[in-house]
């Protein structure tokens, strides 16, 4: 097959375009050509998809099997490119995210039958949040390209090579040893999803020409996060202490949720579907999640590639993650508070 990859130099899409070579595809990328280079194999179209002038350049005299989105965030500008690959490509894939539902992370058991955020397809970025916008960007491939659509709404997801600083922050703070912050409960049951089967699954569906909505958020249950950093601790060697931090003292002590400790947020009615939804259409067609133990392995020794310096607090790398100075300050203080 010939694929468009809107994106394709990082992350999920990163992940897709290795994939879809594997798989003998001509795969042809367009982005920016700025966050990370484009791999080898690709034909690099390098532009901005917000630039009409970009977009006139990347489809002239080109056509392709399939589209695979995977950086649309404001849906006036998916439109536009949707409006411009009619007749050209006859099937669109676009990866939006879970949170296109109101509903989540409060409703137990989400699944695709949900109601989404309402945004126009063609609203500008002004109108709303990243989950608002991309359920106005699934509109927008959904209402009007003129072929078969495909949605692909992913949870929370990790694996090498990943940008949202979330388990390649936990195993850079594990491999610094020492006591280790760990927030909540260590029996909280997670969806862990690798961007590799994500990849996977997308790529078996366009191959196919599926359409309709597919939620990819990992199988419940199969991992809690006490068992999770566990395995961050055993693949680092490390030796971490974790010491777990009941999720009201994080809060009155100001530690961000999400951010500060990647992955965490406090239990309560609005979090409270954090890790239950549903992946089992997807799992009926075919989505497999590799064990969570392999997304580790193979996401410490990416990492292992880059320089401490460059990841650690404050690096190149990682973004997000609590400040060392707050940490030990905070486990001070709970060493006072549970010795009362």
């Amino acid at each position: 097959m010939r694929i468009l990859v809107i994106g394709g130099s990082v992350f999920l899409g990163r992940a897709i375009v290795a994939d879809a070579l594997r798989r003998g595809h001509e795969v042809t990328t367009f982005n920016r050509g700025v966050s990370s280079p484009d791999l080898s194999g690709v034909t690099a179209v390098h532009g901005n998809r917000e630039v009409p002038a970009d977009l006139d350049r990347l489809v002239e005299g080109r056509e392709w099997d399939a589209v695979i989105d995977v950086c649309g965030f404001t849906p006036a500008v998916v439109l536009d490119g949707v409006r411009r690959l009619n007749g050209r490509v006859p099937h669109y894939t676009f990866i939006s995210s879970i949170s296109a539902f109101p509903g989540y992370p409060s409703v137990i058991g989400l699944d695709e039958s949900a109601p989404r955020h309402e945004c126009p397809p063609d609203a500008d970025a002004s109108l709303g949040e990243y989950g608002v916008l991309k359920a106005g960007c699934e509109r927008a491939v959904e209402e009007f390209f003129e072929g078969k659509a495909l949605i692909i709404e992913p949870g929370p997801i990790l694996g090498p090579h990943e940008n949202l600083d979330r388990l390649s922050w936990w195993l850079t703070r594990i491999e610094g040893g020492g006591r280790v912050l760990a927030p909540g409960v260590p029996d909280l049951p997670m969806q862990i999803i690798d961007a590799r089967d994500i990849a996977a699954f997308t790529l078996d569906q366009a191959e196919r020409g599926a359409t309709g909505r597919y939620f990819t958020t990992g199988e419940p249950g199969k991992i809690t996060f006490g068992e999770w950093l566990g395995l961050c601790v055993a693949e680092t060697g490390s030796d971490a202490e974790l010491v777990w931090v009941e999720d009201e003292f994080l809060l009155a002590h100001s530690v961000k949720p999400w951010t500060e400790l990647p992955l965490w947020l406090p239990r309560g009615p609005m979090t409270s579907g954090i890790w239950t939804p549903s992946s089992a259409k997807a799992v009926a067609e075919g989505l497999v999640c590799r064990p969570v133990a392999e997304t580790v392995r193979d996401t410490w020794a990416w990492l292992r590639e880059i320089p401490v310096a460059e990841r650690s607090f404050g690096g190149r790398l990682l973004r997000h993650g609590i400040d060392p100075e707050k940490e030990a300050r905070i486990l001070e203080q709970w060493d006072h508070h549970i010795s009362g």
